[in-house]
């Protein structure tokens, strides 16, 4: 079947808090609120101009979405808690754009936010069928199990089978992760900013076949937002069109048979990041190797080697020569990670699909301006989620222009914020905060001094 003619949707507003270890000092509700705030702020609106509520998270009771969203207004319009694993963020940003361009609202806004526990990904229902249990289950008849955690021990094994099939070594997925922490220290919100040597990351804590601790994502704390609008919206606000992003094709995608190939790649969902890849810049109308910058699910190094052949940026069978070539950064063919990616910038499972949406938005507005990547037109988004969905995006410029230069005073006087969001991470007023909420439906009883431990942090 053809794919349906869809109305455009643009994202014109984004916000995020900065991700941080997770010690249980910032509950969810101040950092959805923060990363709501600023989204608002940056899209110029007003919460009563928001008509559906898309809130992302995994872990949390349920309803977390509307403990957030009630702190901007109790409007009474819809809000829907998603959970689908690591791309949970992305899958909002999906929906949102589907409600968008299905006529069914002209604005919505997407709130990712996780409050995790520290060290590995865990399961929480030991009294019930995990929902990968029949990945776990392949995996251990194929490669066996190891003491390493599961996800380093899965992910680990299709970068043993990249090597075994295409002649990667363990020094090209220790690049991959060199690469994005080198990103990292340019991006405000970021987890982690060190910078470290080639060496340093091989000899690093083995994990689990060429993984070493520094190419494995840790657990966040964080939060990030966007405002997703209709054309119609957009037209109504002419001066947002300069920093409007256009969703030019996207693709929720899940598993195919392929997934119990017995191969560990394709255990990883390679075929559903494929087609959700093909079905994107199929609508989008370009090829994945017209993007410039991509943010990609680098929840460890092994998987950005698959990925990036999955992604088809390069010849099946080569993205370990892609690295060595050094087409992963900057003064190569792309830049892949600029804000660090899941490694260094860090995973709050909710919020890392949107936060990878900012970043984006934040180049194709040029505002990136300490980490800018020359002529870039078309961005490209992927987030993964095993068990399994996989997104990916592609965004360009409402006018379809290339990016343009712009350094951060400029930004300051446009966005109203006098400062540069991609440059630099700071809070709000209490009188910007105010200013965004519902003025007719606000409750302060549902804010709970969420607005003075946010301005506390700051």
């Amino acid at each position: 079947m053809a794919p349906k003619k869809r109305s455009p949707a643009y994202v014109v507003g984004v916000g995020m808090t900065k991700f941080i270890k997770p010690r249980g000092k910032v509950d969810y509700t101040e950092l959805g609120f923060e990363a709501g705030v600023k989204a608002l702020l940056d899209a110029q609106i007003n919460y009563d101009d928001v008509e559906q509520g898309v809130a992302c998270y995994c872990y949390g009771d349920s309803t977390c979405g509307q403990r957030v969203f009630y702190q901007f207004g109790m409007t009474q319009i819809p809000i829907y808690n998603v959970n689908n694993n690591c791309s949970t963020g992305s899958t909002g940003l999906a929906m949102a754009r589907q409600l968008v361009s299905s006529g069914a609202a002209d604005c919505v806004m997407v709130v990712g936010f996780e409050k995790m526990m520290p060290g590995s990904l865990q399961s929480f229902f030991n009294d019930r069928e995990n929902p990968v249990g029949t990945t776990h289950r392949m995996m251990a008849e194929t490669r066996g199990v190891t003491n390493a955690p599961g996800a380093a021990q899965m992910f680990g094994n299709a970068g043993i089978e990249y090597m075994e099939k295409y002649g990667a070594r363990p020094e090209d997925f220790a690049e991959i992760a060199r690469v994005n922490h080198a990103h990292s220290p340019k991006n405000p919100y970021s987890q982690f900013t060190d910078v470290y040597s080639l060496e340093q990351i091989m000899k690093a804590p083995a994990i689990h076949g060429p993984l070493t601790k520094l190419q494995c994502c840790p657990t966040s704390d964080g939060g990030a937002a966007a405002i997703v609008v209709s054309q119609e919206f957009l037209d109504a606000r002419p001066h947002l069109k300069e920093q409007a992003v256009e969703i030019a094709g996207q693709c929720l995608a899940t598993d195919a048979p392929s997934l119990f190939s017995k191969s560990s790649i394709d255990l990883m969902g390679y075929e559903m990041t494929q087609h959700a890849m093909r079905t994107a810049t199929r609508e989008a109308g370009v090829s994945p190797r017209d993007c410039q910058v991509v943010e990609l699910h680098d929840c460890f190094s092994a998987n950005e080697m698959v990925v990036i052949d999955a992604l088809e940026l390069c010849d099946k069978g080569k993205a370990h020569e892609l690295v060595r070539r050094g087409d992963i950064t900057y003064g190569g063919k792309y830049v892949i990670n600029p804000s660090g990616g899941l490694i260094s910038k860090g995973h709050p499972l909710g919020a890392t699909g949107i936060a990878q949406c900012a970043e984006l938005v934040w180049h194709l507005r040029g505002w990136a301006n300490n980490r800018k990547v020359p002529r870039t037109k078309h961005c490209l988004q992927h987030n993964l989620g095993l068990g399994g969905a996989a997104v990916v995006t592609v965004y360009r410029r409402a006018d379809g222009q290339e990016a343009p230069e712009m350094d951060s005073a400029t930004v300051g006087r446009k966005n109203g914020l006098g400062y540069n969001p991609a440059v630099e991470a700071k809070g709000f007023t209490q009188a910007q905060a105010t200013s965004v909420r519902s003025r007719a439906k606000a409750n302060d009883w549902a804010l709970q001094d969420t607005e003075k431990k946010v301005e506390a942090r700051f």
